[in-house]
């Protein structure tokens, strides 16, 4: 495995420890807005694909992409829960549906190599 393999994983493995810091700290403190979770999580995916960009190793439009749709959603998520404003987005259904788009739309244009 080359240098820019090795760095990649480790940067990997510190984005899912830090997914799961996350998760579990949102899951525990129960105090802090709905939302802060997906903010969170959309950070780390940025974060990971900005370490990738500045060691020039090639990042990921698909992580990209839910990076910052978690943190959009997340946002709105946290903003309707302090504001208590009556718009409720379901976070979850709305990314799996997300999810679903990104790889179909990758699976029909990707030309068979």
């Amino acid at each position: 495995m080359d240098d820019k393999a090795l760095l990649n994983r480790r940067y990997e493995t510190i984005a899912w420890g830090a997914f799961f810091i996350v998760w579990g700290l949102t899951s525990l403190l129960r105090f802090l807005p709905d939302g802060a979770g997906a903010v969170g999580i959309g950070i780390i995916l940025l974060g990971l694909n900005a370490a990738r960009y500045f060691s020039n190793i090639p990042t990921s439009g698909f992580t990209i992409t839910l990076g910052v749709i978690a943190l959009v959603l997340g946002s709105v998520d946290m903003l309707r829960a302090v504001l208590q404003l009556p718009v409720d987005l379901p976070f979850f259904p709305l990314l799996l549906i997300v999810i679903g788009v990104i790889w179909l739309v990758r699976g029909v244009t990707r030309s068979v190599r």
